[in-house]
């Protein structure tokens, strides 16, 4: 059974979960490893001591842009603006 899922690896995610990612490159759904392996064994109910052979061929690879480092805004003092106003 051939299945193709996108793989995503983003060291710059900001959480922890999307730092490594499995999608189906349709649905964005990510894969049910287990049901995958059910439907092999036709969903039977009992309990299968299997072997799973994954073999992963890269198919196409693009490379996520570098992250872009913005200048550091200085936002104007609020409270001394509204201190001389008032005064």
């Amino acid at each position: 059974m051939n299945k193709h899922y996108i793989l995503q690896i983003n060291p710059h995610a900001k959480h922890d979960w999307e730092r490594c990612s499995l999608r189906h490159p349709i649905t964005a759904e990510q894969p049910d490893l287990a049901k995958l392996v059910a439907a092999t064994v036709g969903e039977q109910p009992g309990s299968y001591l299997v072997s799973v052979n994954i073999a992963i061929d890269v198919l196409e690879t693009a490379s996520l842009p570098n992250p872009v480092d913005l200048p550091a805004v200085k936002l104007p003092q609020v409270a001394t603006k509204i201190a001389n106003l008032v005064a």
